[in-house]
């Protein structure tokens, strides 16, 4: 009871703790300065008894008493703490070593259940047949295990983080490398950009050419009809104040004096007739209706890299060759033959004069034909009726792809070893393939077959 009550005269009333730094007030109350500091700022009165306390000069005096008390007292609890732990650890280390259920000191492991045993244990029926070690024995082979694994677990580590290093470099090259694709982008679209900006304003410059040289002749026109109207308006302001004079003597004597009036009455002839608006036709030729069209075509000339123009091999096949060697057909008749200048032999398939490195795109125009092959040797897109499939290495792989596009665009990019076709009407994604291999040069492979019976040309397109 008399620690209990030495415990609450050393506790203060607003932190309900043992007192930190105890401070006095008038009143004769303590609290810990760090708690009465906070509650004076919210209000001048003692926490206690509300007997108002001054906030001028040192109002806060230390409680050497208390201060004292309140440190040995929290001295004494830590101690107190400290021989309970010892008396808990003491206690375990007492109990924890020997076998609850003989009272026996564990001096054996049981491998087969991994576990401490006493002999008692050992020669029961529940360890019967099993497998045991001295405690030193089991523990050193078990230090050994475990020294072995922390290796290879060490191994692992130094391994995973040479990995996880790797890729935050991949992941800070990705980064590099996409920043300086959009910096690419960007640049790309700005030269288009002031491509279009130079053209609308050559346009609007035109126009405004136009305008300027349509409203100068108005306007001449206008100032001839305005200088016409104000002699009109002056003579009718004449004859009108000759009028009014109702007597007739000075109506008379008004009219002959007024020659002026005379002569024009006498010459005059109506100037209407002389005179017709002056309109304005502006036009644009086909910027009027076909300016995208027109600035699309205006663009190709400056526009880089372009499609690839590629021309095929006149090789000695069943495929005849055009002469501008753009465009290809198999000649199994005679009017083919006779129009590309070929005669039928086998196979069917040719490729392109050029060869590639590096990264390049060409469209072909495969018009209403039902069967071809368009891509690189051994690798193409195949067109097969309605069904398109895609051949990596003579593996056949049907796409879900519909539709008939007349233009196929493929792409090459050597240096990820990436082929891709795209339906070129509407420049619609189809199909990407990973090339296990790359040349140092490729050439563009094409393929008609025999089974298009209307002998539509497949073509190469240069734009």
């Amino acid at each position: 009871m008399a620690s209990a009550s030495l415990s609450e005269d050393l506790t203060c009333s607003i932190c309900l703790s043992v007192f930190t730094d105890p401070v006095i007030l008038l009143c004769g109350h303590s609290f810990c300065r760090e708690c009465i500091t906070l509650s004076l700022d919210k209000q001048q009165h003692c926490p206690h008894c509300r007997t108002p306390v001054p906030t001028e000069g040192n109002y806060l005096l230390t409680n050497h008493i208390l201060k004292s008390l309140a440190e040995k007292s929290k001295e004494a609890a830590k101690l107190k703490r400290e021989y309970r732990n010892e008396k808990e650890v003491s206690d375990y280390n007492e109990t924890e070593w020997f076998c609850l259920e003989h009272e026996e000191k564990l001096k054996l492991f049981c491998v087969t259940d991994q576990q401490l045993t006493c002999i008692i244990c050992r020669d029961s029926e529940r360890h019967e047949e099993h497998k045991f070690k001295p405690v030193k024995e089991a523990a050193a082979s078990l230090r050994k295990d475990l020294d072995m694994f922390m290796l290879q677990v060490s191994a692992d580590i130094r391994g995973l983080e040479g990995i996880a290093n790797t890729q935050r470099e991949e992941m800070i090259k990705t980064t590099e490398s996409c920043n300086q694709l959009k910096t690419h982008i960007n640049t790309q679209f700005e030269e288009m950009h002031m491509f279009l900006r130079k053209r609308q304003k050559e346009i609007n410059d035109e126009l405004k050419n136009k305008e300027e040289d349509a409203l100068k002749k108005m306007r001449w026109r206008l100032n001839s009809l305005e200088t016409a109207l104000s002699e009109n308006r002056e003579l009718e302001g004449n004859v009108a104040s000759i009028l009014e004079n109702k007597e007739t003597e000075r109506f008379l004597e008004t009219w002959t004096d007024d020659d002026t009036t005379k002569t024009a009455k006498n010459t005059f002839k109506s100037k209407t007739e002389n005179f017709q608006v002056e309109k304005a036709s502006i036009s644009l030729g086909p910027y009027e209706s076909h300016l995208q069209f027109f600035v699309w075509k205006e663009m190709l000339q400056v526009i880089k890299p372009r499609e690839e123009m590629l021309s095929l091999r006149n090789d000695d096949t069943s495929l005849c060759v055009s002469e501008d060697q753009r465009s290809l057909i198999f000649c199994n008749t005679k009017r083919s033959s006779d129009y590309y200048g070929r005669k039928p032999t086998q196979p069917y398939f040719t490729n392109s004069i050029d060869t590639f490195a590096g990264q390049h795109y060409w469209e072909i125009d495969v018009g209403e034909l039902t069967s071809w092959e368009l891509g690189i040797e051994n690798n193409f897109l195949t067109m097969e009726g309605n069904t398109y499939e895609i051949c990596i290495e003579d593996s056949y792989e049907t796409l879900k792809f519909t539709g008939r596009p007349r233009r196929i665009g493929i792409y090459l990019n050597c240096s990820s070893k990436e082929l891709s076709f795209y339906d070129a009407d509407k420049m619609k994604h189809i199909e990407t393939i990973r090339l296990s291999s790359m040349p140092s040069q490729v050439s563009a492979y094409f393929k008609v077959s025999q089974s298009n019976p209307d002998h539509t040309p497949l073509t190469v397109c240069w734009y």
